[in-house]
């Protein structure tokens, strides 16, 4: 019958614990590099960060601008802001 065919996959046999080889000791972590904060935090995707901001190369050393709109409960605030090497630096705001 449809019931009793599997019903031998719920039988588990005592396993033995074998004996494992730490893998995280004193040279993984001295080697270990952090990422960066905001990527640790979940706030910023650099992969696309990097294909938002990256400026064509025939225009070279011109700033790409974008808007940036952010809603708070109250207010709506508009920036025109462009990608430097120091930071993000915000032209102007409303």
């Amino acid at each position: 019958s449809k019931s009793n065919r599997h019903a031998h996959t719920h039988f588990h046999p005592t396993v033995t614990m074998v004996f494992t080889k730490v893998v995280k000791n004193k040279a993984y972590f001295k080697r270990f590099q952090v990422k960066y904060r905001r990527r640790r935090e979940g706030k910023t995707d650099y992969y696309a960060r990097i294909r938002m901001i990256r400026q064509d190369k025939n225009k070279y050393m011109s700033p790409k601008y974008r808007f940036v709109v952010r809603l708070t409960s109250s207010q709506c605030i508009c920036a025109v802001v462009r990608a430097d090497t120091n930071g993000d630096k915000t032209m102007v705001a409303a």
